[in-house]
């Protein structure tokens, strides 16, 4: 071939890869009004995944009653994961590549939620947690930072904790029992920490395993450890086996625990989880505001449920239904479906929400602050007869 053919076809062969280079970041950049969530809809935490999936509608159909965004409708496609890492990871690349949704929605699990990091982050899509509270996930040291939080953060729930449990401690000796995951390794050191600054160490660090059928050995170290207070990083089911291998040991302290514990410990363990503590960010069961009046009489119109007690984790509920809010006015601040304008209009959001006021929703020059609900406004609730309640007014408001 002469010379200045191979040059033409050299030419060619760029300016082609060139075009489908462009095409594809063109497709990717162009993103649809809809809000993906990978969460847990089957499996022991079904629950979680139906709460997310609720909140979020309810959001939706009010943005949407209102003219939706920049003039079009929002829609929530829903993948299950199962508390699946993996799984998350693929419904995170199917929402973002395959359906083109401007945002991905986080589910109950930690583990699943570190596995996200990755992802969100090679493909440049923002994520909003609403429950999974792991500090890493957030605090993961990218920039700029696609990990986004409207919930708790362990962190700040291990500070939360310890607080409580010093109060209703007598001796001051604290026991922790976590869950052999990321979840439950991450909030180690964080519960340590907190202890550290009240000038107190445990006196004892018991872990399990998922479906761990039998905590007898852990209980009876913590016991003869002296502790009278156990906090409780778990989900419903093994905490279901702490308490009864509790029982067993004829041990009663007194137990405080991160929500993992807020979705069916009742049911599980009957009269046992009287008492039992458990952070949250929302219940209805507290005078609520006209948004709080309007989001109830939507989930009572969905379920069926006429009393509130009767309504499942209340603050998966809430904490996606701020999210969509937020993401919604990201949305509109930008002027675009674009995830990197999105992004950076997320640290412009400013609103009165239903668990706290977001003013502003997210710091960009503070890496604590991907997470929106300060923990001044987590509150602390109780089970009591099957049913999760404010502990404030409860028989065990002492």
């Amino acid at each position: 071939m002469p010379p200045q053919s191979i040059l033409r076809g050299q030419l060619l062969a760029v300016a082609l890869g060139l075009s489908t280079s462009l095409s594809a970041t063109a497709a990717l950049a162009d993103q649809e009004p809809c809000i993906g969530n990978s969460a847990a809809v089957t499996g022991p935490a079904a629950f979680s995944g139906q709460a997310i999936k609720m909140g979020a509608e309810i959001a939706i159909e009010e943005i949407n009653a209102a003219g939706g965004v920049l003039g079009k409708k929002l829609r929530l496609i829903q993948y299950d994961d199962a508390g699946a890492p993996p799984r998350g990871v693929d419904n995170t690349r199917r929402i973002a590549l395959a359906d083109k949704c401007i945002a991905v929605l986080g589910g109950f699990h930690s583990t699943v939620a570190l596995a996200q990091v990755d992802p969100v982050h090679e493909i440049g899509i923002p994520y909003m947690g609403v429950w999974a509270a792991n500090t890493k996930a957030i605090e993961n040291g990218r920039d700029p930072n696609f990990m986004f939080r409207v919930s708790a953060k362990d962190k700040w729930v291990a500070r939360f904790l310890v607080d409580e449990a010093l109060k209703v401690s007598k001796t001051g000796k604290v026991a922790f029992f976590y869950e052999n995951t990321g979840w439950g390794n991450g909030a180690l050191p964080d519960v340590k920490a907190a202890l550290a600054a009240k000038g107190k160490e445990l006196v004892a660090a018991e872990t399990f395993n998922w479906n761990d059928q039998d905590m007898s050995p852990q209980v009876i170290r913590a016991r003869d450890a002296g502790a009278d207070v156990v906090i409780v990083w778990s989900l419903d089911r093994e905490a279901n086996q702490i308490l009864r291998s509790m029982d067993k040991a004829s041990w009663k302290p007194a137990i405080v625990g991160a929500w993992g514990i807020s979705g069916n410990l009742g049911e599980l363990a009957g009269p046992l989880a009287n008492g039992v503590r458990v952070m949250q960010t929302y219940s209805f069961l507290t005078p609520q505001s006209e948004a709080g009046k309007k989001l109830l009489a939507a989930v009572e119109a969905r379920t069926g449920i006429k009393d509130p007690k009767d309504i499942k984790a209340p603050s998966g509920i809430a904490n996606s239904y701020d999210a969509v809010y937020v993401l919604a006015d990201a949305i509109k601040i930008a002027g675009s479906f674009d995830w990197k304008k999105v992004q950076q209009a997320l640290y412009q959001v400013s609103r009165d929400g239903l668990v706290a006021p977001y003013k502003p929703a997210f710091d960009k020059a503070d890496p604590e602050r991907q997470d929106a609900i300060l923990p001044q406004y987590y509150l602390l609730t109780v089970w009591h007869d099957g049913k999760l309640i404010p502990l404030k007014g409860s028989p065990y408001d002492k």
